[in-house]
């Protein structure tokens, strides 16, 4: 049985200034669904967030990208789910994860949020109880043991090689929601998180960037 998703949340922060780094690859993967099936973002200020439909799987589902900035991301998320009535567990929320590795991708339901600040807020506003698709864009800890701000690493843009890697990570997730909608969650975490990763992901093509 199929795991219903009628609406997808990628979190970023809106402006050229924060398009290619890290933390707004929640906003890279609603993009790359929109890309995908043919559909264009357009602004809907009752949702304060620009919107998009689309069609997976014979299933409707609207793309959801936050205008509030990361912080307020559940301000819209949540007059979203009251303007189109759509239950929270109905709700899938992308975004960036610094416990994981970039490239990794991983996804749940309900739990905690790893003090990510945009999915902090949409619990607030929502409770925790919806879909949660996690890109590991790596912890600045990770990087030699070099001591950078936390807020430094995800405000900026990764390196050529491991932007490459979160791409494909997006790219999997994308290739995994019909398996979500059709045959449901537990099949789509296996075949997620199962997969293996490229050891050297193909250079983010120049568009992308």
């Amino acid at each position: 049985m199929g795991t219903p998703i009628d609406l997808i949340a990628g979190l970023g922060n809106p402006g050229a200034k924060y398009e290619t780094t890290r933390h707004n690859a929640g906003f890279w993967f609603a993009d790359l669904l929109a890309r995908e099936h043919g559909a264009a973002f357009g602004m809907d200020r009752k949702v304060r967030a620009e919107t998009a439909e689309i069609v997976i799987a014979g299933r409707r589902i609207r793309l959801l990208k936050p205008q509030t900035y990361m912080n307020l991301s559940g301000e819209s998320v949540g007059a979203a789910i009251r303007y189109y009535k759509i239950p929270a567990e109905r709700v899938l929320v992308a975004y960036d994860e610094l416990d994981l590795p970039a490239g990794r991708v991983q996804l749940k339901f309900g739990g905690g949020t790893a003090g990510h600040n945009g999915a902090t807020n949409v619990v607030e506003h929502i409770g925790p109880g919806f879909w949660r698709l996690r890109f590991g864009v790596g912890h600045p800890r990770d990087a030699g043991g070099a001591r950078r701000d936390v807020i430094d690493h995800v405000l900026t843009r990764a390196a050529a090689e491991e932007e490459a890697q979160i791409r494909e990570a997006l790219r999997a997730a994308a290739d995994i929601l019909p398996v979500l909608l059709e045959q449901g969650a537990e099949r789509a975490m296996n075949r997620l998180h199962s997969r293996k990763r490229p050891q050297k992901a193909e250079p983010a093509p120049d568009a992308a960037r």
